[in-house]
């Protein structure tokens, strides 16, 4: 059995924090709690490569990045990568450097054991498809967290995110006000948190505007990507007629099933009008240009950075901050 912190707090019945407090000395754990767990650790002879005593007096001025769960192809991702850019510069401002960790060869893996391995001083964590075990044990752990697009409720974690209610209210109002009435959406898996909010948020604005909900015009790709977004739009394609108006979690997913829509003739916004999330470059130059709605991923990487710089400095105790969307309106809905 390979050992790592997750097995001995799995063997000791503890949490993963309870171990790392026990192994860098703190009082606020019983005498009979760290006897159980310091005699695991002797029976197994566990030995991390780390001196827990310099873990909790020195720091590294590192910054771990990690991608929860399944976000493929991430650093080709327009949203995340410009969100990372302003973050990576805030912290370099701030004094610090990045350190990626991989999830390919330690898919699900301890992320907790190796940020204390490499001694980080916090980590952000990007929204991915799904949130793996390692990422809650993390977020309960002493280490301050924070994350973009992912909440994060541990006792030293934050959350910076884009207001989706607010996201999909603009977009359904502006399909009202243009003449539209029966609307689609594609999202990504049904299982991704962003894109389920995404669905709410979008499926309450619809009623509440009094608007009728065809169930046909609701489909799911596997990810946010331009192939999810083609193949959810054959897919709607192929449930009988189309909505007048199809909103699409994320850019990428738009450009895709505007790709399908082209490919049988159908004209943007004359026969199905179309609009995106994220506001990524390419938007601009599509044929025609994307309305979308714009997330701003300056600040979101900004206020990230010095949100985990509080926490580390313990000059917060967390908390949550949203971030207000804008429409930004272009060719594949503008106005009538």
């Amino acid at each position: 059995m390979q050992l790592n912190i997750k097995k001995i707090a799995e063997m000791a019945g503890v949490s993963v924090s309870t171990v790392s407090k026990i192994m860098n000395n703190y009082n606020d754990v019983s005498e009979k709690t760290k006897k159980r767990v310091l005699d695991i650790i002797e029976e197994t002879g566990y030995s991390p490569n780390y001196s827990a005593k310099a873990l909790a007096t020195r720091t590294s001025n590192l910054i771990g990045v990690i991608f929860a769960g399944e976000l493929n192809a991430e650093f080709t991702h327009p949203f995340f990568v410009e969100v990372l850019n302003a973050f990576k510069k805030q912290m370099g401002l701030l004094g610090y450097d990045l350190i990626f960790f991989s999830n390919e060869k330690f898919t699900g893996g301890d992320y907790f054991a190796r940020c204390l391995h490499f001694r980080v001083d916090g980590c952000v964590m990007i929204s991915g498809q799904h949130m793996e075990q390692a990422i809650r044990d993390l977020d309960d752990s002493d280490i301050p967290c924070i994350g973009v697009d992912l909440e994060l409720k541990g006792k030293r974690s934050g959350y910076v995110m884009s207001d989706n209610v607010q996201m999909t209210s603009k977009v359904v109002e502006h399909f009202y006000l243009q003449g539209y009435r029966e609307l689609g959406f594609i999202g990504s898996s049904a299982d991704s948190v962003i894109s389920s909010q995404r669905e709410a948020g979008y499926l309450g604005a619809i009623e509440r505007f009094g608007l009728a909900l065809n169930p046909d015009w609701i489909v799911h790709g596997d990810d946010f990507f331009e192939t999810s977004g083609y193949a959810a739009m054959k897919a709607m394609m192929g449930r009988g007629r189309l909505p007048r108006a199809v909103f699409a979690a994320s850019d990428l997913l738009a450009l895709g099933a505007i790709r399908a829509l082209k490919e049988q003739r159908l004209r943007i916004p004359e026969d199905i009008a179309v609009i995106g999330c994220d506001d990524i470059e390419a938007c601009k130059y599509t044929t025609p240009t994307l309305t979308t709605i714009r997330q701003n991923k300056e600040r979101l990487g900004v206020l990230a950075a010095h949100m985990l710089f509080d926490l580390i400095h313990n000059q917060s105790e967390g908390g949550s901050v949203v971030v207000e969307p804008s429409l930004i309106v272009r060719e594949s809905c503008g106005s009538r």
